[in-house]
């Protein structure tokens, strides 16, 4: 798809639903005893792949695109399937997955595409190894496909090297299980959907902040059950309008009932340290997930630092962000984001490549970069290594640069957000459709 500059952006826009916590409301759901009603549950190709693994273990899951039912057996309910099942591009199915079937009574082998074959699983092996569980990379590359042999499993305290959400979501599912009590500390909190929707559902955990990081700890759990959740719009969704907002002159965008949980909503912290002009309306609470409207002006950026312990928070976002301080005035440096480089793609590489493609002044750091605003950029081929979020960046980005930008693999958003480019063409079309497929 190809891209053009456009003279400003205006409209309303419902993002999909949150990724996250639509993955973990089908999940979550399974094991449930009972009914599970989700409304406006994301129809991405990731969560599709979490619901196809679920009804190959026996789950009557009845998708009827806004509101989907899960009719859960409960945490002895899944059903040995009769075949491998597929995670598709999701490293969340894939890990999450893996800590609730390392205390199923029956083995399974979980694959995915060529992109999470070549994503790290060590950092969930480990920790469930750890807890009794029999889980091999069937390569023995630390990758998938993963073999798991289910069985008894103890509770364990975990300090994670990394602030992951998929770690440490992975060992509270394998902690319900357990025959005690099952702790995870990280070093910075990282989003809590899983400890929010656990507790939706019934289960004793609790969260708290240490002096030597973010601890969240689980007890074993007799059932869990069904339960009713009303996603918000994913922020991660959100953050591609919030930029462009603030970005492409003359625009004023308000993106409808987006999730703003704190664990999440750091591009909004990042985007108001630039100078951005973002309001937040109307905020309301569903599930324990805090969800508000928000509206976003077109805005005179500057450059800042972004580190420590807002990274968690705004891990998804940072391609975007990088691209915009290519519009900002002076430096903007990114560090303590390593974890870009184990991505759908390597996030940083690909980044920095295309930003300098399309005449950015950038640097990749070992665990970051650093982006020298205020040059204009123009447009280039660039390639999304079939990595959504790059794909997105970059449309973005080609509405604000000189001349056509094209992005190769666009299709690649139909991973989180299939009516993406839909969305942004209407919020141009105020003024005359100005990119082009």
């Amino acid at each position: 798809m190809k891209f053009r500059n456009v003279s400003g952006l205006r409209g309303e826009v419902a993002v999909p639903g949150d990724k996250s916590i639509s993955h973990r409301s089908i999940m979550f759901g399974s094991i449930a005893r009972g009914i599970t009603e989700v409304r406006h549950f994301l129809q991405g190709a990731d969560c599709l792949s979490t619901i196809s693994c679920f009804r190959n273990m026996g789950i009557d899951i009845e998708n009827n695109g806004g509101a989907v039912l899960v009719r859960g057996k409960g945490l002895r309910g899944l059903q040995q399937p009769d075949c491998v099942l597929d995670c598709g591009n999701s490293g969340t199915t894939t890990r999450l997955i893996s800590g609730i079937l390392s205390a199923q009574d029956f083995s399974v082998t979980l694959t995915g595409d060529a992109s999470i074959q070549k994503r790290p699983m060590k950092r969930i092996i480990e920790p469930l190894s750890l807890m009794g569980a029999r889980i091999e990379s069937v390569n023995g590359n630390g990758c998938a496909p993963l073999r798991i042999q289910g069985g008894p499993l103890h509770g364990i305290s975990y300090r994670s090297p990394v602030a992951s959400a998929q770690v440490k979501s992975s060992i509270l599912l394998a902690g319900l299980y357990a025959d005690g009590e099952t702790s995870v500390t990280e070093p910075y909190l990282s989003r809590n959907h899983t400890e929010l929707m656990l507790r939706h559902f019934g289960a004793d955990i609790r969260s708290e902040e240490r002096s030597d990081g973010a601890c969240a700890c689980v007890r074993p759990a007799r059932e869990l059950y069904g339960a009713s959740i009303d996603v918000p719009g994913d922020i991660s969704s959100a953050a591609f309008f919030l930029c462009a907002g603030l970005m492409v002159p003359n625009s004023e965008i308000l993106l409808k009932h987006v999730g703003v949980n704190p664990t999440r909503a750091g591009i909004l912290q990042v985007c108001r340290a630039m100078g951005g002009d973002i309001s937040v309306l109307d905020p309301s609470e569903d599930s324990g997930e805090p969800a508000a409207d928000l509206l976003v002006r077109s805005s005179s950026l500057h450059g800042t630092v972004i580190e420590g312990a807002i990274i968690p928070t705004l891990i998804d976002e940072l391609p975007m962000i990088a691209a915009m301080a290519c519009f900002a005035e002076g430096e903007t440096i990114i560090r303590d984001a390593a974890e870009l480089k184990v991505k759908e793609s390597n996030r940083l590489e690909v980044m920095v490549k295309n930003l300098a493609a399309m005449g950015a002044d950038v640097t990749e750091t070992e665990d970051g970069m650093i982006i020298r605003g205020g040059r204009p950029l123009h447009g280039a081929v660039v390639d999304s290594r079939l990595d959504h979020r790059i794909a997105m960046t970059f449309a973005v980005a080609g509405l604000c640069a000189e001349g056509e930008t094209e992005v190769l693999g666009s299709e690649c958003v139909d991973i989180s957000y299939p009516e993406f480019y839909r969305d942004l063409e209407r919020l141009a079309s105020w003024r005359g459709l100005s990119f082009v497929q």
